[in-house]
């Protein structure tokens, strides 16, 4: 079943699939973010307007890709499966 908590704790690969996934949401935050910042900082100056406009649209795109990521996370976690000794619990 996806998105059930104890996924991340099923075994060790499974930590460690939850991690990297963990990882690559919270790099894609942070620079949708600071696109944001430098986009906004941007649109102070006429010259860098149009600049600013693409961090606004790349930031944006990164955003989206948030929730993909967790999907993906989700249904790699539930394709791993369940160790035979998990299943006992």
């Amino acid at each position: 079943m996806m998105f059930q908590r104890d996924h991340r704790q099923t075994s060790h690969a499974h930590a460690q699939a939850y991690a990297r996934y963990e990882l690559l949401y919270t790099f894609v935050d942070f620079a949708a973010a600071l696109l944001f910042v430098v986009g906004s900082v941007f649109f102070f100056y006429d010259s860098l307007t149009y600049a600013g406009t693409w961090l606004f649209l790349i930031g944006s795109i990164l955003f989206g890709c948030k929730p993909t990521i967790r999907l993906v996370r989700e249904v790699r976690l539930a394709a791993m499966g369940r160790p035979k000794d998990s299943e006992q619990r």
